[in-house]
């Protein structure tokens, strides 16, 4: 008879599953970090935006007001994506 364990009872040995099934993994999730933004970063990343959807147009006709307020938008969805 064989001294070393059959292949079958080594694999489950190494591999412990969830309830789910899955594997368990004994690292854990580093934590998220959210980021807080200034008031001057949130403004300074409203003026990049607004600047380059103007010059995605090549600067000719648009509105300036309506770029800052597209980018405004666009800003304050992504920093509401990175705080959830």
């Amino acid at each position: 008879m064989s001294t070393t364990p059959s292949t079958a009872k080594t694999k489950r040995a190494r591999t412990t599953a969830s309830s789910s099934g899955s594997p368990v993994s004994k690292r854990r999730k580093a934590p998220t970090v959210t980021p807080t933004v200034s008031a001057e970063q949130r403004h300074e990343m409203i003026a990049e935006r607004a600047y380059r959807l103007a010059e995605r147009r090549g600067f000719m006709g648009g509105d300036p007001i309506l770029d800052w307020l597209e980018g405004e938008q666009e800003v304050d969805a992504l920093l509401s994506r990175s705080a959830d």
